[in-house]
C-alpha cells in the first residue's frame, strides 16, 4: 500500500511538472512570437512603398466611363473651341457687330444724293370762271375758264447735303460705334472661355470623385467580406462586421450622390458650350497638359487698361465725347444743294393727257439756321456733359473693383496652391498608414476601429486632395480674367 501510495503522488508530480514546463514553453513562445510580430510590425514601413513622393497631379487620364461611352471625347481645348462656334450668346454678340455697321451705313445715308420722284394726276370737278368785257369794242361779256380740267404734273427732285452737323457726329461716331460692339464680342469670349472652363473643371472633379470613391467602395468590400469570414471564424466580435458594413453604406452613398451629380454638370457644361442637350459627348484631360496649365505668374503686376470692361468703358467716354462736341456744334447752319425738274401735262380730255407738256425745271441751295430752339441745345449739351462725369465716376469704380478681383482670386490662387502641396503630402501619408494599419490588424495587434479611421482619412484626404486641385484650377482662370490675360 505504501509503495503504491508513493508511486502515485510521484506520479501526480510528474504530470505537474511535466504541465507547468508546457506552459512556460508556450508562454516563452508565445512571447517571442508576439517580439518576432512586433518587430516586423516596426520594421513593415521599411518595405512600403514611398507613397510621398508621387506627382503634383494623380497619374491618370481622366476620362467619362459612364452613361456617356458611345459619345466623342473633348478635350477642354476642343470644348471652347466648339462653343465658339456655336454658343447662342456669343452669335449674337458677333451679328451685333453687323448690326453697327449696317446702324452707320443708314446713318451716314444723307451724305448721299437723295434723289425722289413724285407725280400729280389732278380732275377739276368744278373750276372758277373769269368774265371780261367782249374784245373789239363790243357789248357783253366773256366767260373763261381757269385751266384745264386734267392735269398731270411728274417730276424729280435731286437734293445733296453739303454740311449737316448730325451727319458729321455720325461719321466721327461710326468707327466708335463698331469698336464698341466688337468690345462686347471679345467680353462675351472671356466670359465664355471662364464659364466652359469652371464648368469642364468642376464636371472632371467630379468624375474624379467617382473614380476614387469606386476604388474604396470596392476596398471596403473587400474589407467586409474579410470581417464577415473572421467573425464567423470566431476570431473577431459582430461589432467589426457591423462598422465595416456601415463604412461602405457611406461610401455607397457619397458614391451614388457623386453620380447623380453628373447628369446637372454635364448639362450645365452643353449650355456653356452651345451643345445639342440631346447628344452626349465625354471629357478628357491629360494630367501633363493640366500640369503646365496649373502654374502662372503671380508677380506680374496688374494692368487696368488690358481689362476688356475698362477698355470697353474708354469707347463709351470716346462716344459721350462726340455727343457733346455734336451739341457745341449744333448751331451751325444746315446746307443743302437742290435740283427739281418737272413736266406739266394739261388737256380737257383725259385720254389726251400727255398730249402737251410744259416742263419747268429749277436749281438751287437750302440752308437753315436754328436761332431758338427753347434752349434745347444747352440743355443738351449740359446733360452730356453730366453723363460724361457719370462715366468718369464709372471709371473709378470699375478700377476698384478691378483691383479687389485680382487681390481675391490672387490669395485663393496662392493660398489653395500651397493647400494643394499640403494635401499631395497627406494623399501619401494616408496610404502609407492605411497599408500598415490593415496590415497589424490582419497580425491582430491593433482592433478593426483603426482600420476603418485609416479608411476615412485616405478617402478624405484624396477627395480634399481632388477638391484643392480643381480649385487651383479655377483660381488660376478668375485671376486671369481679373488680370485681362485670358486668351481666346
Amino acid at each position: 500500500m505504501t509503495n503504491s501510495s508513493f508511486n502515485s503522488n510521484t506520479l501526480r508530480s510528474l504530470m505537474l511538472i511535466t504541465a507547468l514546463f508546457c506552459f512556460a514553453t508556450s508562454a516563452y513562445a508565445q512571447r517571442k512570437t508576439r517580439k518576432d510580430t512586433t518587430q516586423q510590425s516596426v520594421a513593415a514601413p521599411i518595405v512600403v512603398p514611398d507613397t510621398t513622393k508621387v506627382n503634383l497631379l494623380l497619374p491618370v487620364t481622366v476620362k467619362d466611363t459612364g452613361k456617356n461611352g458611345a459619345g466623342q471625347y473633348l478635350t477642354l481645348q476642343q470644348c471652347i473651341e466648339y462653343a465658339m462656334q456655336h454658343q447662342p450668346g456669343l452669335n449674337i454678340a458677333t451679328i451685333n457687330v453687323d448690326v453697327a455697321k449696317t446702324t452707320n451705313a443708314i446713318n451716314l445715308a444723307g451724305a448721299l444724293p437723295q434723289v425722289n420722284a413724285s407725280g400729280d394726276l389732278i380732275h377739276y370737278i368744278q373750276q372758277s370762271q373769269n368774265t371780261s368785257p367782249a374784245a373789239n369794242g363790243g357789248t357783253g361779256t366773256t366767260t373763261q375758264r381757269q385751266s384745264y380740267t386734267n392735269t398731270f404734273i411728274p417730276g424729280i427732285a435731286v437734293s445733296q447735303s453739303i454740311f449737316n452737323p448730325s451727319l458729321l457726329y455720325a461719321s466721327k461716331s461710326a468707327p466708335l460705334y463698331v469698336k464698341q460692339a466688337q468690345q462686347a464680342t471679345d467680353s462675351t469670349k472671356i466670359f465664355l472661355v471662364a464659364s466652359v472652363s469652371k464648368s469642364f473643371y468642376s464636371l472632371l472633379l467630379t468624375l474624379e470623385q467617382i473614380n476614387v470613391l469606386k476604388e474604396d467602395t470596392a476596398q471596403f468590400g473587400k474589407s467586409l467580406r474579410d470581417a464577415y469570414h473572421q467573425y464567423k471564424g470566431g476570431i473577431v466580435d459582430e461589432t467589426d462586421y457591423e462598422q465595416a458594413e456601415i463604412t461602405l453604406n457611406n461610401t455607397l452613398a457619397q458614391l451614388k450622390q457623386a453620380i447623380e451629380n453628373v447628369v446637372p454638370q454635364y448639362a450645365t457644361l452643353k449650355q456653356s458650350m452651345g451643345f445639342p442637350p440631346d447628344k452626349q459627348f465625354n471629357v478628357v484631360f491629360d494630367t501633363l497638359e493640366m500640369m503646365k496649365s496649373i502654374h502662372i505668374d503671380t508677380t506680374e503686376q496688374l494692368q487696368y487698361e488690358k481689362r476688356i470692361e475698362f477698355q470697353l468703358l474708354n469707347t463709351n467716354k470716346d462716344l459721350q465725347s462726340q455727343l457733346v462736341n455734336y451739341y457745341h456744334y449744333s448751331w451751325l447752319p444746315t446746307v443743302s444743294a437742290m435740283f427739281d425738274y418737272n413736266l406739266n401735262f394739261q388737256s380737257n380730255q383725259l385720254s389726251n393727257i400727255l398730249g402737251t407738256s410744259y416742263p419747268t425745271s429749277l436749281i438751287g441751295v437750302q440752308f437753315s439756321i436754328p436761332i431758338f430752339t427753347g434752349f434745347a441745345r444747352l440743355n443738351n449739351l449740359r446733360k452730356a456733359k453730366l453723363q460724361g462725369q457719370i462715366l468718369d465716376w464709372n471709371q473709378t469704380d470699375l478700377k476698384s473693383q478691378i483691383y479687389t478681383q485680382y487681390t481675391t482670386a490672387l490669395a485663393n490662387y496662392k493660398s489653395n496652391f500651397y493647400n494643394l502641396q499640403l494635401l499631395q503630402r497627406n494623399v501619401g501619408l494616408s496610404r502609407r498608414v492605411f497599408f500598415v494599419v490593415e496590415l497589424q490588424y490582419r497580425q491582430g495587434i491593433v482592433p478593426y476601429l483603426n482600420v476603418i479611421t485609416a479608411e476615412a482619412n485616405l478617402i478624405t484626404s484624396e477627395i480634399n486632395y481632388l477638391n484643392a486641385l480643381f480649385n487651383v484650377l479655377s483660381n488660376k482662370i478668375d485671376l486671369e480674367k481679373a488680370m485681362g490675360s485670358i486668351s481666346y
